[in-house]
């Protein structure tokens, strides 16, 4: 690592102990004098690690010149004598992020350095504001739609104490909206909003809040650009503004699998940093008609079977979900239809390749540079993979369609460990029809660290675009006019609702898209790359040594 020329170096108090604090445009850094003093030489790292600290520059959230609180009058008692720089009567506080690595959570955190003279103490002050001010991918404006209903209606609440007085100690103007009805933020952000005065959208809320926000940009982006949304042959215009989640809803998926955890302040600090993490978007449709996006999850069957009969248990609350979820796999409907999908090819890897999607992904990188830039590009590209579709029919239990890993509390690991956030594909996992206690060892495989793809009755794929076509719409479109015509076409029609009736033929499920219920069960779904960006920047690791000197990661 490249030694980077110091910016200040001065002996300065913390807790009136003299530190040496050296600034650099990377890291301030503060290290004991006297355990400097004390110890020398390699063999004493700990203790010299004891009287170090150093933080990013990046990841200073701001610097205050406070007002010193030490006896500077004679109160009639016994004092020490002041030695400087010892006593000190200028000071100021530096507030920072302080890194929880394995929790994935953040906190905010300070630090307070007192000055022998206010000259020096400004000097410092401006110097880091001078270096705060480079960072121009930090947002300065934000628009916040905040949730009052979801998960434990505690969204504003979490906002204004945990939320609010973040972005104010970073100096970040904010325009607050709190939701009056289902799909107001949607419909604010495609008619009204003037987005040209914000650097980011947020939304305080669960997974159902976020999708609508996604929804409100991404569709605004495409009218103002004249994209016709309804077209699955059209290219769409990536969003502009970065999303953010501050996490109050009931599962929380999409921030869990973006940032490691779901806890409010961690999601705001990463806003106030400015980072930046692209998303991919599914477009979903049904003939000619767009019907959603998708960003995590789309389920047939099991997902799709939980989802309708948890609707009509709302008052229950979350607990819906897990009874819903326990008369589902007890009843093991299994549902026939064609799965129709394009290969993902190249180096983008396998949903079993055990390569997690992780900070600074190097296929979410490759992606990035290798992305179309132009319609007519994308077209000939489509034009030639029409021919290298692979179908399979089957009967099946689920269909999933994951587009991240779907990671939650309840399943560390998600749906699909290995599916990544930006390379343009989805992975598809085909669950056929088995036995009762086979489908409940996949399930169970969801909360452990067994490969959950290691069944002979589960396949996955990753694909950039599929469709599904259910059993008895097959019926109605597949007869052969040739051999039987029009009357043979309502005499197979007539037998399948027949069937469908008297059970022996399963009746079609609903397809659960993040949450949300289609309207139809035959779709066509495509990947559309790095359509969105959040405040976020995925999952990071555990560093893997630290200097012993400053605590930083190298």
């Amino acid at each position: 690592m490249e030694k980077q020329p110091r910016l200040l170096c001065s002996e300065l108090c913390v807790q009136r102990r003299p530190y040496e604090v050296t600034l650099n445009c990377a890291i301030l850094a503060w290290k004991d004098v006297q355990i400097g003093q004390k110890h020398t030489g390699r063999a004493i790292y700990g203790t010299v690690k004891a009287g170090s600290h150093c933080v990013h520059v990046c990841e200073i959230i701001a610097v205050q010149e406070m007002e010193d609180d030490s006896p500077s009058k004679d109160t009639g008692k016994w004092q020490k004598v002041p030695q400087s720089p010892v006593d000190c009567q200028h000071t100021f506080t530096v507030f920072y992020i302080e890194r929880r690595t394995r929790q994935h959570c953040w906190r905010c955190s300070n630090v307070t350095f007192h000055c022998p003279e206010q000259s020096l103490c400004l000097l410092w002050v401006q110097t880091i504001r001078e270096q705060l001010g480079l960072l121009t991918n930090r947002p300065k404006r934000l628009l916040v739609y905040i949730n009052p209903y979801g998960g434990k209606q505690r969204g504003k609440q979490i906002y204004d104490h945990k939320v609010a007085p973040i972005f104010s100690q970073a100096t970040i103007s904010t325009d607050v909206i709190v939701t009056e009805r289902a799909n107001h933020a949607r419909d604010h952000l495609k008619t009204e909003a003037d987005l040209k005065k914000y650097d980011g959208v947020v939304c305080v809320g669960g997974d159902g809040m976020f999708s609508e926000i996604m929804h409100g940009l991404v569709s605004r982006m495409q009218q103002d650009a004249g994209v016709d949304e309804s077209s699955m042959e059209e290219t769409l215009v990536p969003c502009g503004l970065r999303i953010g989640i501050i996490p109050a809803g009931s599962t929380d998926c999409v921030c869990y699998a973006t940032v490691g955890s779901n806890d409010p302040v961690t999601s705001a600090l990463h806003i106030v940093v400015g980072d930046s993490q692209p998303m991919d978007i599914c477009s979903v449709h049904n003939e000619d008609s767009f019907l959603r996006y998708s960003v995590s999850l789309l389920g047939y069957g099991f997902y799709g079977d939980v989802l309708a009969d948890s609707e009509r248990k709302r008052w229950m609350g979350p607990a819906r979900y897990d009874i819903s979820g326990v008369k589902t796999f007890l009843s093991h409907r299994y549902y026939e239809g064609t799965v129709s999908f394009l290969p993902a090819e190249g180096s983008l890897g396998t949903p079993r390749d055990k390569m997690q999607c992780l900070s600074g992904c190097s296929i979410c990188r490759q992606t990035s540079s290798d992305r179309p830039v132009s319609k007519d590009e994308d077209s000939v590209s489509d034009a030639e993979s029409r021919d290298t579709w692979t179908v399979i029919r089957g009967k099946f239990l689920a269909i999933n369609a994951a587009s991240m890993s779907c990671a939650c509390p309840r399943s560390p690991k998600g749906l699909s460990p290995s599916a990544h956030l930006a390379d343009g594909t989805t992975d598809l996992i085909l669950v056929r029809k088995c036995s009762r206690i086979d489908f409940l060892r996949h399930l169970l495989r969801h909360t452990n660290k067994d490969d959950q793809f290691d069944h002979s009755f589960v396949e996955v794929y990753r694909v950039k675009q599929f469709r599904f076509t259910p059993r008895h719409q097959e019926c109605d479109s597949e007869v052969d006019l040739r051999e039987n015509g029009a009357g043979g076409k309502r005499f197979l029609s007539q037998i399948c609702r027949e069937h469908r009736a008297c059970g022996c033929m399963p009746s079609q499920s609903n397809w659960n898209c993040d949450g949300e219920i289609l309207p139809h069960t035959a779709i066509q779904v495509r990947v559309h790359c790095q359509l969105i960006t959040l405040f976020a920047r995925g999952i990071e690791e555990q560093p893997v040594f630290e200097d012993p000197y400053t605590h930083c990661a190298i």
